[in-house]
Formats: C-alpha cells, structure tokens, sequence
C-alpha cells in the first residue's frame, strides 16, 4: 500500500525505472536545436500507455487471482491512472496517449467481443473504453490486434471512446483514403493564469499522429479484405507528416504501434517492416518524440538521427500490460521567427507495481470484471488426468495434444475430408494447465490466449516437411545429448527473429486418425533437422496429400512459414479456436487423455534422445 502522507515527487520518484530519472524531476536534457533567441519556454510532458491488452484491474483471469510474474510486476490500466494523475498534478502542461492493442488479451475482452458483445442488442459498453474515459486520453492509435475481432465490434469500440482513434496508414480498401484519423491537432495553453495580455505564442499546438504496423493485412486477413488496407508507415508518414505541418502543428508526437527495432515476423511477404519505428524516426523529418508499441519491450529513453535534418527523435516504449508508463518531457522554446521548437526531448519509465489502483477506474470497470470471473470460474466439465504445458516448448505433451486433437475433429467433420488431417498448435502459454477433476472456462481458455479463428489447408507431404523444418528454427543448435536447461535450447535468434524466435512461432504438428511421428535433431543446422517424418507408421512421401488445421494467424502468413499463402483453403468459417475448446469439454463434459494423447515428436542429438531439465 501506497503511504498517503508522502509527496507526490517522492512518489514518483521512487516509480522511475529507466531513463531520464533526473530530468522527469526537473533537470533538462536531450539534445539542443540551434534557434533564435527564445521569448518564452515551457516544458510539454507527454504520457504514454501501451499494449495494455484489455488489463484494466491487476488481475490474472486464468489464474482468478492477483496477477504477479518473477519480477513482481504489476499490470492494468488502473494502476496507470494513478501514475498519469499523479504527474498531471507535477506538471502543467501533459497529453496522455496510447499506443494500440487494447481491446484483445484476456478473458474480460473476449467476453465483451463474443459472450456479451458490444455490438450485441444490450450493446454494453466495452470496459476498457469506459476506463480510458475516466482517465481522460487525448489520443490513441491502433493497434494490430484492435482487428481480431472485426471490423464493425472495432467501429463500435471506436465510438464509445471519447478520445480519437488514429491510424494514418489504415487505408479506406476501394477509395485508399483514410479509414481512420490520422492525426488530431491538441492546443495546449501555455500562457499563465496570470497573464493579463494576450500574446502569440500563448497556445502550442501539439500535433498527434498514429500508425499501426501493416502486419494487419497478414494476420487478420479474412476480417480486413474487401474493407480496409495498410501503406507502410514510413511511406505514409513521409505524406501526413508535412500536412500535420501545414496544418499548424508546432510540434509533433507520434503513437506508433511498430516496434523500434527493424523486423518483420512475416518476412518479406509485405514490401513493408512489421517494426518500423526507428525507421520511421530516421527517415521522416518533423517528428519530435515517437511513444512506441507492439514489440512488448521497455525503452526508457533512445534518440534516433533524422538523416535529413540532424535532430534527434526520441523513442520510448512503456513495456506492456501496463506495467509502465511512459513519461516523456518536451521542453520548448518560442521565439518570433520561428514560433513553438522543441529544444530538448528526455524520458522515462514509471513502474506500475509502485502504486495503488486508481479507485474511478476500478468503480466504472468493476461489473465488467465480476462478470468476467463469473464467466470464466464456470465448470464446464471434468479431467481425469492433470494436462500442463510447463514443458510443451521440448517435449511431447497432452495438453498441445489436446489442442490438436480438437482442431483436427472440427476440420474433418466440417470439411468430411477422406485425406489425413493434421494440425498444427504452439506452446502459447508454458503456465496453462487443466487439473484433475472439474475444469473451468479459464482452465481452457489459458492454453490458447490469442483470439485465432480455425481454418483448414492442404499440403503436400513436401511443404509438410518444410513447414516442421522452418518451426525447428525455434531451437539453438547444440551438441551432445544433455542435460540442458530450456533456455539453452529454445528461443533461437534468427533473421527474422533478431531479439529470439518466441514461443509463439514455434508450432508442434500431431496427426488425428493416426500419427504423425518425427525427431527433431537440434545437432544438425536449422533445415536439416527433422528426421524419421511418418504417418501411422509409413514414411511420408513428398507427393502425399494432407489436410492441415491451422490457425488465421499462421495461414494467413504470421510467421512467415512455408506454403502456408499458397495452398488450397479446404475450411474458414472464423469459428475461435478457444471457443472451439470450451465448447469441445462442454459438450464432451470429460477430458481424458487416453483418447488424444500420445508421444509423437522428440528432440535428439545425432539420433539420440537429450535430456532437458527445465
């Protein structure tokens, strides 16, 4: 708990994680632009939130507790709103802006997309708009995942939010105009209460823009075509930035859902990168400060060189969540020549786990809340055995086993195909687990977090053999047969995985009438690792057909795996794969191992099995 009797500096300053801890207290920095002399100055602090996932309380829904992690983080758009209104009674002169992914992420979105939606005929409002209204955003972009849902639930979100929802390069699909704002121009008076005489320079106008990474053409392509398209984002930076200009921006901000450092999960499948910020920052003039998102890192505080002008741009990204905010200080000087300039830009991360949650935000998202955990602690079934995916990321597991037996049924009977169905699942979340005995909703839901729909495609046995290959890219190249850790086998950096492939994009395919069997040798270079590749016991040939389930995401090319944007689409009806799940034990009500699992893949060395501990 939070001593009410300290100082608001004193709280602020023991919340400071990073960067500029000295300038958010008051000192200046960053670097200076040569300009006339100055008549006035003044600082500007804009603060960001990001990727905050439909977290609002600190609660994790799977677990139906508070929510902690090794670091003893803390999440939700509550404990931001203390900070932000904290430094608004530091500072006088702040905007508060977001940069993307806030309607997908927990249990408490998917119920307001899909078990009481907001688009429904009660038509409630969706909670994480209700507590971005009582904090009081100016501004917010979008972000990738804001599409998971369609386009008509992300209209009607848009809606409800009393701040705008910008997206300069999400494009209007037959006319390429914009199909969202793409900036929003915020004067921000400067002149003091007691000033007497109205002079220029009284106001600066603060010109806020956002993009999204073009990532959501690839990975939500059945709800986006026909209706909306993407430009890069340096490409139409380089044409909106100047109409901000000529619009009368003085400075400007930039909500960017594209993380700083340039790459692109899904490869050159677009002429564009998925993480274009610092590129952004480089390449187009104009731009003072960047509040970054979607890579689910922390930037205190980075300047990138603009190569046209020289200055320096300041990048910040706030973690995810809401574990951080963002705290960025734009000191400004006016002058007549010249008007509004920023002199020097410095940042900050505040530490969400320092404070308590803001009590208005908690009041006006609590119903939703009780809701969800009414919703989510619903049995709806039984185990017979406990199902963990601790270890699913190197060894063969039920609980991946389970996703894929499911996937698989619905593929077969909704298509009554006669070839072998196989489907693909990732270890998602290495915390899921079903235990022995009743199961609830949020026992299943927590072994597929990500909102995916279910489609099916066919492959040959060859482009089945590339796709295992490209997946056992996820695991470093190691000699020996052990023991090792996980760490020292998983998470392999590749090309287009600079920072480490994540879970995520590793994908474990099982077969569904009969198996599908395979080693992985982690000694040989990535693309000449799988061996032994067998259905029901026969090897499989490059000519054999196949009927894969898998999952929007991956066919749509997330990833950048293999055949998967070529091949023949056998199924799409946007049925949710964790909806599928639940329904799955509803109907079934017993969730017995013998009928799904069994041990089909493993990891070797030289043909040998390793051993990992973990």
């Amino acid at each position: 708990m939070i001593d009410r009797t300290i100082s608001r500096r004193s709280l602020l300053a023991g919340a400071v994680v990073g960067g500029a801890g000295a300038a958010f207290l008051g000192a200046t920095g960053g670097t200076a632009a040569a300009a006339p002399t100055p008549s006035r100055t003044a600082r500007v602090t804009v603060l960001g939130s990001t990727d905050l996932h439909g977290h609002i309380y600190n609660w994790d829904y799977y677990k139906d507790a508070e929510y902690d992690d090794t670091a003893h983080n803390d999440v939700g758009v509550a404990k931001v709103a203390t900070l932000i209104k904290a430094v608004r009674e530091e500072r006088a002169h702040t905007l508060t802006l977001d940069a993307g992914d806030t309607i997908q992420g927990t249990p408490l979105t998917y119920y307001y997309a899909a078990i009481d939606p907001i688009t429904g005929p009660k038509a409630p409002t969706h909670p994480m708009a209700a507590a971005m209204n009582e904090i009081g955003y100016d501004a917010a972009c979008l972000g990738n995942h804001e599409f998971n849902y369609g386009v008509p639930l992300l209209r009607k979100f848009q809606s409800q939010l009393h701040h705008p929802l910008l997206g300069a390069n999400a494009l209007d699909w037959k006319t390429r105009a914009a199909a969202f704002p793409e900036y929003v121009i915020k004067k921000v008076k400067i002149a003091t209460l007691t000033d007497s005489t109205k002079r220029p320079g009284d106001y600066v106008n603060v010109g806020i823009v956002g993009f999204v990474t073009p990532g959501c053409a690839i990975w939500d392509k059945a709800n986006l075509d026909g209706k909306i398209t993407f430009n890069g984002i340096v490409e139409q930076a380089k044409r909106v930035i100047p109409r901000v200009k000529a619009a009368g921006a003085d400075i400007v901000v930039v909500a960017c859902h594209s993380g700083a450092d340039t790459s692109s999960s899904y490869g050159d499948a677009l002429p564009w990168p998925e993480n274009a910020s610092t590129l952004l920052a480089q390449q187009v003039p104009g731009i003072d400060a960047i509040l970054v998102g979607h890579a689910h890192v922390e930037i205190p505080q980075r300047y990138v060189v603009n190569s046209k002008t020289g200055k320096n741009v300041l990048l910040c990204e706030p973690y995810y969540w809401g574990m951080r905010l963002a705290v960025m200080d734009l000191d400004i000087s006016y002058a007549e020549a010249t008007g509004w300039q920023v002199t020097s830009a410095t940042s900050t991360l505040l530490n969400s786990n320092t404070v308590d949650a803001d009590p208005a935000v908690l009041a006006v998202s609590k119903a939703a809340h009780d809701k969800t955990r009414t919703y989510v602690n619903s049995v709806i079934g039984t185990s017979t055995a406990a199902l963990s995916a601790a270890t699913s990321r190197y060894e063969d597991t039920p609980a991946i086993d389970f996703i894929n037996y499911v996937q698989a049924e619905a593929v077969k009977k909704a298509t009554g195909t006669t070839l072998p169905v196989l489907s693909i699942a990732a270890p998602f979340n290495k915390l899921a687990a079903i235990p022995k005995g009743n199961v609830t909703v949020r026992d299943i839901a927590g072994l597929y977090i990500y909102d995916n729909t279910l489609e099916a495609i066919q492959f040959t046995g060859a482009q089945v053999r590339a796709y295992l290959e490209f997946s056992a890219r996820y695991f470093k190249q190691v000699s020996g047969t052990g023991p090792f850790t996980a760490d020292q086998l998983t998470n392999a950096v590749t090309p287009t995985a600079p920072g480490g492939t994540p879970d995520y994009n590793y994908d474990i395919m099982g077969g569904f009438d009969a198996p599908l069997t395979y080693d992985i040798d982690v000694a040989q270079p990535a693309g000449s690792r799988i061996l032994n590749l067998a259905y029901g016991g026969t090897p499989v040939a490059d000519g054999d057909q196949f009927v894969i389930a898998i999952n929007n995401y991956r066919a749509s090319g997330g990833g950048n795996f293999p055949g998967v944007t070529t091949a023949p689409v056998l199924y799409n009806a946007q049925v949710a794969i964790t909806q599928l799940l639940i329904q799955w034990v509803t109907d079934h009500k017993t969730v017995d191992p013998s009928l799904f699992s069994t041990i089909d893949w493993r990891l070797v060395s030289g043909g040998t099995p390793i051993t990992v501990t973990g």
